[in-house]
């Protein structure tokens, strides 16, 4: 199992200081050197690394920031591509800029000896080689970073794929992410820039992801919970696994021998029925979403094969995606509120369905999202690229600092991905149209007499659960005031303001009445001639108006600078 806490420790000791000076020096190549110096490590840098010549700078210098991230990515190898996909999935955390170029990175790698593998698959399976298969081609058919796959006949005669993990792969990810680990930190701390995008969450969220990708046993489950899904639909075939020959390391499945659903001219050349596969495929991935709620999250089409009579297979369970019920109804909202060009319930449905750190303006949203609206939706449904529009939609939200929930987009990318090979497929097709029976049956779900009584029963069992909890946990609470466990601290908001203009008013009215005194008094002292006498009036007569003036004067000084009378 990686360790998130043991990786964040460890990395801190430099174990891996060549590797960590490597990526540095990648980094740097790629015109990321201020970044090097902004977290104060450029001391780890190798000295050859002014080799790096100039022109090669400027010519990275010229491509966009996230065109230069996904090339270092690539060039850093099997995890940091990895981590780049992990990242192409999680819009909130990351521009969407760097999302669109992440998703370009294909996880394709040289091929390992077979003679490693082969120890791989007598350590998991407890037993020789050729005491499980009667035969397995030595090279193979797919070679990723994580894992290589196999074709192989067992003992039975059933011809199978073999998915079996890289030797040492474990050990190269758990190295790789203590150094991600600790320059992710550093970010943190040390730019501002990068605070915001979470990157220490993103390395933990990776380190997840990979974790459950390096355990086949996980796809496993994956497959076997598809198959149990579209039982008894002959449009689609999910392959068998082999569970008695399944380990973590290795995985064993059902050979698929058919077409991928991109090669559109053999598919031709063979006479499939194009505008049926597009049919197919769309309502495979619209019974995953709206009808299961589980999908394939990674629906590429080197993932979609199709096997004779026009049968859908889809491949690779690594990625899946959960969604659920309440998300998949505020989604079925949300295309409901675009289509009819509802603004306010379209920036309600948003609002409900995103998640933020400071509550957003309400105003500017619905500004954005009339505009958003004036630009996609005045538009035949034939006409409208639900990939486009759900793009757009996306970039909207960053800039308002609203996160989609990960599963959320990893459902529109899907619905995405589909629509694109539909189109590939068939020009013509309309996948709002398609989809809107499904959407309908979700809207209709609601009101259901099964929802209806589940929602009561649940409603009336928290009330019961409330009715029984609440004397006592009140009792608690009058107990922890009486023995002043609890303090309680009151703000009333606006409160300050108040307080200080009703200072001001008394302090003017206490000035004007001591002036008003001042006045009364002086005039009765001269009045009465009071000595000692000036000029036949009373001195102290004299200085009492002359008091009462200079404050009189004062308060018309104070009040004139407010701007106010």
């Amino acid at each position: 199992m990686l360790s998130i806490r043991k990786i964040g420790i460890i990395g801190r000791t430099y174990r891996h200081l060549n590797r960590y000076r490597q990526i540095l020096t990648i980094f740097f190549k790629y015109g990321f050197g201020e970044f090097v110096e902004l977290l104060k490590i450029e001391q780890y840098l190798e000295i050859g690394m002014q080799m790096i010549s100039r022109q090669h700078r400027e010519q990275t210098e010229r491509l966009s920031r996230a065109e230069r991230v996904r090339m270092a990515f690539e060039e850093l190898g099997s995890t940091f591509i990895k981590l780049g996909q992990v990242m192409s999935t999680q819009p909130g955390l990351i521009p969407i800029d760097l999302v669109n170029e992440l998703t370009k990175l294909q996880d394709s790698v040289p091929a390992s000896p077979f003679d490693p593998i082969s120890d791989v698959l007598r350590e998991d399976l407890g037993r020789p080689v050729n005491a499980v298969f009667a035969s397995i081609d030595k090279t193979p058919i797919a070679s990723a970073s994580i894992a290589q796959v196999y074709s192989a006949v067992l003992l039975t005669g059933e011809r199978v794929a073999v998915k079996v993990r890289r030797p040492g792969i474990k050990k190269t990810v758990e190295a790789d992410l203590e150094i991600m680990m600790y320059l992710a930190g550093l970010m943190e701390r040390n730019i501002e820039e990068f605070a915001p995008h979470r990157p220490v969450q993103i390395v933990e969220e990776f380190a997840r992801a990979l974790e459950r990708e390096l355990d086949f046993t996980i796809e496993a489950t994956n497959i076997e919970r598809f198959k149990r899904q579209f039982s008894g639909d002959e449009t689609i075939h999910v392959p068998r696994v082999f569970r008695e020959y399944t380990t973590g390391r290795v995985l064993v499945m059902e050979y698929i021998d058919g077409i991928k659903i991109s090669h559109v001219a053999r598919l031709e050349a063979e006479g499939y029925d194009k505008k049926l596969l597009t049919k197919r495929g769309t309502d495979v991935t619209l019974k995953q979403v709206f009808n299961h709620g589980f999908f394939h999250a990674d629906p590429h089409p080197g993932n979609i094969f199709v096997l004779p009579g026009n049968v859908i297979c889809p491949l690779d369970f690594g990625l899946v995606g959960n969604v659920a019920l309440k998300h998949r109804e505020m989604f079925v909202d949300l295309l409901d509120a675009l289509v009819h060009q509802n603004i306010s319930d379209t920036t309600d449905v948003l609002l409900k369905l995103a998640i933020w750190d400071d509550e957003p303006n309400r105003l500017a949203l619905e500004r954005d999202v009339a505009e958003f609206i004036g630009q996609h939706l005045y538009k035949p449904l034939k006409e409208m690229d639900l990939g486009s529009l759900l793009h757009h939609l996306l970039e909207m939200l960053t800039r308002h600092r609203l996160r989609i929930p990960p599963n959320v987009f990893l459902m529109i990318k899907a619905i995405a991905t589909v629509e694109g090979i539909a189109r590939r497929l068939d020009p013509d097709f309309d996948i709002i149209t398609h989809a809107t029976p499904f959407l309908r049956r979700v809207k209709l779900a609601r009101f259901s007499p099964f929802r209806i009584a589940s929602a009561a029963t649940r409603t009336a069992t928290d009330l019961g659960r409330f009715a029984r909890q609440f004397p006592g946990e009140l009792l608690d609470i009058t107990r922890m005031i009486k023995g002043e466990k609890i303090a309680f601290q009151m703000e009333i908001r606006g409160l300050k303001t108040l307080l200080s203009t009703m200072d001001q008013v008394s302090n003017r009215l206490s000035f004007s009445i001591i002036i008003g005194a001042l006045l009364i008094g002086s005039a009765m002292i001269i009045a009465t001639r009071i000595p000692p006498l000036v000029f036949g009036m009373s001195l102290l007569g004299i200085i009492g108006f002359a008091g009462a003036a200079i404050m009189g004067v004062w308060l018309l000084i104070a009040i004139l600078r407010k701007g106010r009378l």
